[in-house]
C-alpha cells in the first residue's frame, strides 16, 4: 500500500507543481477581487443597511394588537373593564381598519356611562378612509417607496464601486506583468554580458584582445547591473499593489512569486466600446430624481384638505348588562372629518425646494450624461493611438533584433568592435522594453474605455446589475 502511495504521489507531482506555478492570468485577478475586495465589500454592507431601512419602514404597516383592561378596586363603583383592538393600516389609502372586543362588569358612574356592554361583551369593527389628503400618497407610503429608490442607488454605487476597483485591479496586473517582463529583459541583456566578460577574459589571457577591453566589459556589467536592480524595485513594487487585488479565500493578501508571471503582455480588449447609457452613476441619478419627485408628492399632498370618513359596526352579545337595553343589538356608526389647512406655507415651501431640487438633478443628469459622451470619445482616441504606437514599437524591436543579431555575427567575425555590439544590444532591448511599454499602455486605455462604458463582461463582473 506505502509503495502505491508513493508511485502515484511521483506520478501526480508534476502536475501539482504545475498547478502551483501556473500563470497567473488576468480572470484570477479580477474573480479575486470581485469576491474579495474591501471597497466592493463595504458597498455591498451598505445595501444591506439600505434594505434594512426598508425592511424598519414597511414596520409602519404592521398590524398593531392593543389590550386596556382595569378594575376597580376602592370606592362606590365597582366596574371592571377590558378591551382589545386589532388595527391595521391600509396599503393602498392613508387610512385603517380595527376590529375589536371589549366586556364589563360592574358599575361605573354617568361620565364612563360608555364602559357598560351585554353580559358576553361587545364586538366592533370598523375603518378609515382619506378622501382627498393621503389618499393616493401619505408619510408612510413615502417612506417605503424612498427607502426602495435608497436600495437602488446603494446597489448602483456598489457596481459603480465595483467596476472602479476592477478597473485598477485589471492596470495593476497589466503593470506587473509589464515591470516583470521589463525585469526579465534587463536581465537577459546582463547574463549575454556576462558570459561575454568571460570569453573575452579568455582572449585577453591568451594575449588576441588587449586589457582594455575587459574594462571596457566590466564596465558594461556595471551598467546594466544597475539597470536590473531598479527593475527587481518596480518589480517588488508592482507585485505589491497587485496584492491588494489578489487575495486568497480568506481574504488574505497574496503577493505572486515570480515563476507565475505569464510568458508576454496579455492584451486588453473591451468587449462593447460603445455607449454609456447604462453607467452606473447615471442610473443613480435617476434614482435621486425619483426621489426628489416622491418629496414633491408628499408636499402636494399636505396641500391637500384632510377629509376623511369612518364607519364602525357594534354588536354586543349575551344577556342584558347593567347599563340597560340601551346595549342590545346592532350598532353602526358614520362620521366625516374636514380639516381645512390656511396658509399652508409649510407645504409652499417643501413644493418650492423639492422643484428646485428636482430641475438641479435633471441639469446635473443632462451635464453627466455630456460628460460621459467627451470621456468616452477621449479615451477610444487614446486607444486607437496606443494601437497605432504599439505596431510601430514592434516594427522597430524587430528591427532592433536583427540588427544587433548581424552586429553579433559580425563580432564573432572579428569585423566589429566591442563598443558598437554594445550599442546594437542595448538598442534592440531597449526597443523591447519600448514595445512592452507600448502594449502596456495600450492595454490601459483599453481598461480605461471599459470602465468608462461600464463594461462589466470585460472587467469580471456579471454582465447585468449587480444581485
Amino acid at each position: 500500500m506505502m509503495r502505491r502511495l508513493l508511485l502515484a504521489f511521483t506520478l501526480l507531482w508534476p502536475f501539482a507543481a504545475a498547478a502551483q506555478t501556473a500563470p497567473l492570468t488576468l480572470a484570477d485577478v479580477l474573480d479575486s477581487s470581485a469576491r474579495q475586495a474591501p471597497q466592493i465589500i463595504e458597498a455591498m454592507a451598505r445595501v444591506r443597511q439600505a434594505e434594512g431601512r426598508a425592511l424598519s419602514a414597511e414596520g409602519a404597516f404592521d398590524t398593531v394588537f392593543d389590550v386596556d383592561a382595569q378594575s376597580r378596586l376602592l370606592g362606590y363603583y365597582s366596574g371592571t373593564y377590558l378591551e382589545s383592538k386589532a388595527t391595521r393600516p391600509l396599503t393602498q389609502n392613508g387610512g385603517s381598519i380595527y376590529g375589536g372586543y371589549r366586556v364589563s362588569t360592574g358599575s361605573f358612574p354617568i361620565y364612563e356611562d360608555k364602559a357598560y356592554t351585554d353580559r358576553l361583551g361587545e364586538l366592533k369593527i370598523g375603518g378609515l378612509f382619506a378622501l382627498m389628503r393621503d389618499r393616493a400618497i401619505d408619510e408612510r407610503r413615502g417612506r417605503i417607496a424612498m427607502a426602495a429608490r435608497d436600495i437602488d442607488a446603494a446597489r448602483l454605487e456598489r457596481e459603480m464601486v465595483a467596476i472602479g476597483v476592477q478597473a485598477r485591479a485589471a492596470a495593476t496586473y497589466q503593470n506587473w506583468v509589464a515591470a516583470g517582463l521589463r525585469l526579465k529583459a534587463y536581465q537577459a541583456l546582463l547574463d549575454l554580458a556576462e558570459q561575454r566578460r568571460a570569453g573575452i577574459a579568455r582572449q585577453v589571457q591568451l594575449g588576441a584582445r588587449p586589457a582594455i577591453l575587459l574594462t571596457e566589459a566590466d564596465t558594461n556589467i556595471v551598467r546594466r547591473r544597475a539597470l536590473v536592480v531598479r527593475s527587481e524595485q518596480e518589480y517588488a513594487a508592482a507585485a505589491n499593489a497587485l496584492s491588494f487585488f489578489y487575495r486568497d479565500e480568506n481574504g488574505e493578501r497574496l503577493i505572486p512569486s515570480p515563476d507565475r508571471l505569464p510568458a508576454a503582455l496579455p492584451g486588453f480588449r473591451p468587449t462593447r466600446p460603445g455607449q454609456a447609457a447604462d453607467r452606473p452613476d447615471v442610473q443613480t441619478l435617476s434614482a435621486r430624481l425619483a426621489q426628489s419627485e416622491l418629496k414633491l408628492a408628499l408636499a402636494e399632498n399636505e396641500l391637500k384638505p384632510r377629509l376623511d370618513v369612518r364607519g364602525e359596526l357594534a354588536y354586543d352579545v349575551g344577556p342584558t348588562g347593567r347599563g340597560g337595553k340601551s346595549r342590545d343589538g346592532e350598532e353602526a356608526i358614520v362620521g366625516i372629518r374636514l380639516t381645512v389647512p390656511l396658509q399652508r406655507r409649510a407645504a409652499k415651501g417643501k413644493i418650492a425646494e423639492a422643484r428646485a431640487e428636482i430641475d438641479g438633478l435633471r441639469t446635473r443628469q443632462q451635464l453627466v450624461r455630456e460628460q460621459i459622451a467627451v470621456e468616452v470619445k477621449g479615451i477610444a482616441i487614446a486607444v486607437d493611438g496606443a494601437a497605432k504606437t504599439a505596431r510601430l514599437a514592434a516594427d522597430e524591436a524587430s528591427l532592433a533584433d536583427d540588427l544587433a543579431a548581424a552586429e553579433r555575427r559580425r563580432f564573432d567575425l572579428g569585423a566589429s568592435d566591442f563598443f558598437l555590439l554594445n550599442m546594437r544590444e542595448e538598442a534592440a532591448t531597449d526597443a523591447r522594453v519600448r514595445l512592452l511599454d507600448a502594449q502596456a499602455r495600450a492595454a490601459l486605455a483599453g481598461i480605461d474605455l471599459a470602465g468608462a462604458t461600464a463594461d462589466r463582461a470585460a472587467l469580471g463582473l456579471p454582465d447585468g446589475p449587480l444581485p
